[in-house]
């Protein structure tokens, strides 16, 4: 039985991201900065901001302000509410991930 890879497969295009970002390297802010891990953290900020924004929107209908739309507060609620799932999501699908690898045979 012949376990060797042919050349003609191509590598995916996000494997190196994935081996960069288990071991990042400093930039001149002192922080790894690879794609992946960067993506992953503007994503997070994105969903973290919806999430204030939301609160605001809330705390300003409960303090009656007619500058706000209740409409308004709604759907960036549910735009915080869709964010954070889709996070959720995607942290369950890398940790399912990471233990189907460390479950390999090596």
């Amino acid at each position: 039985m012949d376990l060797r890879i042919s050349s003609t497969t191509v590598p995916l295009s996000g494997a190196g991201l994935a081996r960069r970002a288990a071991a990042p390297q400093a930039d001149a802010g002192g922080v790894g900065a690879s794609g992946f891990a960067s993506e992953l953290k503007g994503a997070l900020q994105s969903v973290s901001a919806a999430q204030n924004q939301a609160t605001q929107l809330q705390r300003e209908v409960q303090l009656e302000n007619p500058a706000v739309s209740l409409e308004e507060t709604m759907l960036a609620i549910q735009k915080a509410q869709i964010g954070f799932q889709a996070t959720l999501n995607v942290r369950n699908r890398m940790v399912q991930a990471y233990t189907d690898i460390m479950n390999m045979q090596v």
